[in-house]
């Protein structure tokens, strides 16, 4: 993904990770809370099998789409 896509990718993250605060189930794994940013930057990973920047330009809406869609559905 070129700077400028990865960019626009990034501040959806953040603003989904925004979203999410306190909206994720709780976790044995994580007493402390979960992270909302690193969740979201996860699904992404494990739906595309790479990182954001990793995945191609051609791609940049689907990506968008599927953020939204787990600020919409956060189970």
């Amino acid at each position: 993904m070129n700077e400028v896509n990865s960019k626009i990718v990034w501040a959806a993250i953040r603003n989904a990770g925004d979203a999410l605060e306190g909206r994720l189930p709780d976790s044995n794994r994580h007493p402390k809370g979960r992270n909302p940013y690193a969740h979201v930057a996860l699904c992404i990973k494990s739906k595309y099998k790479r990182s954001y920047k990793e995945i191609p330009d051609s791609k940049i809406d689907e990506v968008m789409e599927f953020i939204d869609y787990l600020v919409d559905n956060p189970y």
